[in-house]
Protein backbone atom coordinates (compact mmCIF):
# COMPACT_ATOMS: atom_id res chain seq x y z
CA UNK A 1 0.00 0.00 0.00
CA UNK A 2 1.42 3.37 -0.95
CA UNK A 3 2.01 6.16 1.54
CA UNK A 4 -0.75 8.21 -0.11
CA UNK A 5 -3.25 5.36 0.31
CA UNK A 6 -2.32 4.94 3.97
CA UNK A 7 -2.73 8.67 4.58
CA UNK A 8 -6.15 8.69 2.93
CA UNK A 9 -7.20 5.65 4.96
CA UNK A 10 -5.99 7.18 8.23
CA UNK A 11 -7.91 10.38 7.51
CA UNK A 12 -11.03 8.38 6.70
CA UNK A 13 -10.81 6.44 9.98
CA UNK A 14 -10.34 9.69 11.94
CA UNK A 15 -13.35 11.29 10.23
CA UNK A 16 -15.66 8.32 10.83
CA UNK A 17 -14.96 8.15 14.59
CA UNK A 18 -15.74 4.45 14.76
CA UNK A 19 -17.03 3.25 18.12
CA UNK A 20 -16.71 -0.50 17.58
CA UNK A 21 -15.11 -3.14 15.42
CA UNK A 22 -18.52 -3.85 13.88
CA UNK A 23 -18.71 -0.28 12.59
CA UNK A 24 -15.30 -0.72 10.96
CA UNK A 25 -16.41 -4.03 9.40
CA UNK A 26 -19.59 -2.45 8.00
CA UNK A 27 -17.53 0.39 6.48
CA UNK A 28 -15.17 -2.17 4.91
CA UNK A 29 -18.12 -4.06 3.46
CA UNK A 30 -19.42 -0.89 1.83
CA UNK A 31 -15.97 -0.06 0.43
CA UNK A 32 -15.60 -3.59 -0.91
CA UNK A 33 -19.04 -3.39 -2.50
CA UNK A 34 -18.17 -0.13 -4.27
CA UNK A 35 -14.77 -1.37 -5.47
CA UNK A 36 -16.24 -4.64 -6.73
CA UNK A 37 -19.03 -2.79 -8.58
CA UNK A 38 -16.52 -0.52 -10.30
CA UNK A 39 -14.35 -3.50 -11.24
CA UNK A 40 -17.32 -5.33 -12.77
CA UNK A 41 -18.37 -2.23 -14.73
CA UNK A 42 -14.81 -1.75 -16.00
CA UNK A 43 -14.72 -5.40 -17.06
CA UNK A 44 -17.96 -4.91 -19.00
CA UNK A 45 -16.60 -1.77 -20.67
CA UNK A 46 -13.48 -3.68 -21.71
CA UNK A 47 -15.43 -6.70 -22.98
CA UNK A 48 -17.84 -4.61 -25.06
CA UNK A 49 -15.31 -2.02 -26.20
CA UNK A 50 -17.29 1.05 -25.13
CA UNK A 51 -18.35 2.79 -21.92
CA UNK A 52 -21.74 2.54 -20.27
CA UNK A 53 -23.12 5.75 -21.78
CA UNK A 54 -20.85 5.97 -24.82
CA UNK A 55 -22.92 4.22 -27.48
CA UNK A 56 -21.30 6.35 -30.21
CA UNK A 57 -18.10 4.30 -29.70
CA UNK A 58 -19.96 1.00 -30.02
CA UNK A 59 -18.09 -1.23 -32.50
CA UNK A 60 -19.55 -4.67 -31.72
CA UNK A 61 -23.03 -6.15 -32.13
CA UNK A 62 -23.00 -7.26 -28.49
CA UNK A 63 -24.53 -4.62 -26.24
CA UNK A 64 -25.70 -3.85 -22.76
CA UNK A 65 -29.29 -4.81 -22.09
CA UNK A 66 -29.89 -3.81 -18.50
CA UNK A 67 -28.79 -5.38 -15.26
CA UNK A 68 -30.05 -7.59 -12.51
CA UNK A 69 -29.18 -7.97 -8.87
CA UNK A 70 -26.26 -10.32 -8.18
CA UNK A 71 -25.17 -11.99 -4.97
CA UNK A 72 -21.48 -12.56 -4.37
CA UNK A 73 -20.25 -14.63 -1.46
CA UNK A 74 -17.07 -13.38 0.21
CA UNK A 75 -15.42 -13.11 3.58
CA UNK A 76 -16.71 -9.54 3.79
Amino acid sequence: MSEMSKEILRNYVKEQKFKSANEVLEALKEMFKDVLQEALEAEMDEALGYGKYDISEKTKDNSRNGYSKKTIKSEL
